[in-house]
């Protein structure tokens, strides 16, 4: 039992200290990224109403048009919007949201707060749990959330510092997590083999996208030159 819960806690916890470290101009402050977690946890009760409710509402059309709907219209929209909503109330008027690369940073935290959560559960499920499914959902489920995460949090940091834009980049910051995290379950619920081909690019495509993402707003980071300076 031990064992099992660590390895289902594991890549959660590689996560938010990799996360951590990529932040190397300016750390956040260790209260906000614990609230961020403790948020992201405490949104998978509802969540889960959530889901079941409208599960209820699945359309027959098929295998496809159920994987379509479980996919967008039932995981990623729930789990995206409370992510976002707890992301925005949680530091767009913080002052501690005071460079570009901030905005990922919490949206990482409250999104591995959340797949941390869920992936105790999934790893103790009497069914479908066991240490295969810790493996695999530590390998894709944990840092795909992850990278969800760092999309939300790039497009609200562009909404907070490109005001002329802002209001692009706030539906950005939702849309874009919602996108991605229904794709990614669409290709997996869709049950046809050869879409593995696809999701292995899908996959790539989001890591070398999510670590683009965090060295561009690294790269713009006003600490970064105060650094450079007393350097």
């Amino acid at each position: 039992m031990a064992k099992l819960f660590a390895i289902g806690l594991a890549p959660t916890l590689i996560c938010v200290f990799y996360m951590y470290i990529r932040d190397k101009y300016e750390k956040e402050p260790i209260r906000l990224l614990v609230l961020g977690l403790l948020y992201g946890l405490l949104i998978t009760a509802p969540i889960i109403h959530f889901e079941n409710f409208v599960t209820i509402f699945i359309p027959n059309g098929g295998v496809l048009m159920e994987a379509f709907y479980n996919s967008y219209a039932v995981a990623s929209f729930a789990e995206e919007l409370m992510k976002w909503l707890v992301l925005f109330f949680l530091v767009w008027m913080s002052p501690e949201f005071n460079e570009r690369v901030d905005g990922i940073v919490y949206a990482v935290f409250v999104s591995l707060g959340f797949a941390g959560t869920e992936n105790i559960l999934y790893v103790f499920n009497p069914t479908m749990g066991g240490i295969e499914t810790a493996l695999s959902r530590a390998v894709f489920s944990v840092p795909g959330h992850a990278l969800f995460g760092v999309a939300m949090g790039y497009y609200l940091a562009l909404a907070r510092y490109e005001p002329h834009k802002r209001g692009l980049w706030l539906f950005m910051s939702f849309f874009m997590p919602f996108l991605l995290h229904g794709t990614y379950d669409f290709i997996l619920l869709s049950n046809m083999p050869y879409l593995m081909v696809v999701f292995v690019a899908f996959v790539a495509y989001l890591w070398i996208s999510g670590f683009r993402k965090i060295r561009t707003h690294l790269a713009k980071s006003p600490f970064k030159r105060s650094r450079a300076t007393n350097g």
